[in-house]
């Protein structure tokens, strides 16, 4: 595989960043993941860093170093990590569940495979158009499918941020998985949370990337949607991949896994409490027992113990 990629995430206007992403690879799979959190007192970011370690920890066991059924993967462990979840919030006592939505694409032979809960969406763009976009578990999205707003009414529409499928929630997720997609060589995928997509359309994102220099036009994408955001601005976070087999970058750049070994694993994945993009006022103290217990939540939920 030869592929450029890029991992961002920014605070906006709030006062805790519950956004959370990662990617890992091995020699003949990339996962890219990205979580939003949602609930008050730091519990939102938990059940994010719950959802993308859960799919870090699977991928570095399965991905030896290809995956043996990637839809499989993507269902189990989306599944997983609201069970994990469930598993916190019970141990903790908690009168209200800490939830997430989350995006995760995994790509091997050059085919990506997809599932989505909630808003987090993922864009495949080709030649500067976007060619799929995946469909929010969100009320608005369901009042423009059936004709009773526009999309341009739903950019301010009071119930834009109501969604009715994430992981953490009572009921059981609805998890949405991709058919199997192709990719040609200079193909983007974007991943991303509402904080980047609801201040800048993904059409306009996939005219900014046609041609140029992800590394280099991420940043600044980034932080005009951070500024369009203003000063009660949400998180915003992405993970986005141009996929290059068989065209060469400059080194600086490019990614390739040819000479990776069998069971190695390449993973980018921030421990909780540890990145200063993830503002938290926990103490010392308290971030361990949280990374503690986020361990105890996804190693409950392994495969054969369930």
């Amino acid at each position: 595989m030869k592929f450029t990629i890029y991992q961002d995430n920014r605070q906006g206007g709030r006062a805790n960043n519950e956004d959370r992403t990662t990617y890992c690879y091995s020699r003949d799979a990339l996962l890219m993941v990205v979580a939003d959190g949602m609930g008050g007192h730091h519990y939102g970011e938990i059940a994010a860093q719950i959802a993308v370690q859960t799919f870090v920890d699977a991928f570095q066991e399965a991905a030896q170093p290809r995956l043996a059924d990637p839809f499989s993967f993507l269902q189990q462990n989306m599944n997983r990590a609201h069970l994990a979840i469930l598993d916190y919030v019970e141990r903790h006592q908690m009168s209200e569940s800490p939830r997430t939505t989350c995006v995760a694409c995994l790509v091997q032979d050059s085919i990506a495979y997809w599932a989505h809960v909630g808003d987090s969406r993922l864009y495949l763009m080709r030649n500067g158009r976007v060619m799929v976009q995946t469909k929010d578990h969100s009320r608005i999205r369901l009042l423009v499918e059936e004709g009773l707003i526009t999309e341009q009414q739903a950019i301010s529409h009071p119930d834009r941020n109501k969604i009715y499928s994430c992981l953490g929630s009572p009921s059981s997720p609805e998890i949405d998985l991709s058919r199997k997609t192709p990719l040609e060589r200079d193909d983007i995928l974007l991943l991303c949370t509402d904080g980047l997509w609801g201040v800048i359309p993904g059409d306009l994102i996939a005219g900014r990337l046609k041609d140029t220099n992800l590394l280099a036009a991420l940043p600044k994408l980034m932080t005009h949607a951070e500024k369009l955001g203003g000063p009660r601005g949400d998180n915003l976070s992405l993970v986005v991949v141009r996929w290059e087999d068989g065209y060469v970058e400059p080194e600086s750049s490019l990614i390739s896994t040819h000479t990776m070994g069998l069971s190695e694993v390449t993973t980018r994945l921030d421990e909780f409490g540890r990145n200063p993009n993830y503002k938290s006022d926990l103490s010392e103290d308290e971030i361990e027992a949280a990374i503690e217990e986020i361990r105890t939540a996804i190693d409950k939920f392994k495969p054969g113990k369930i």
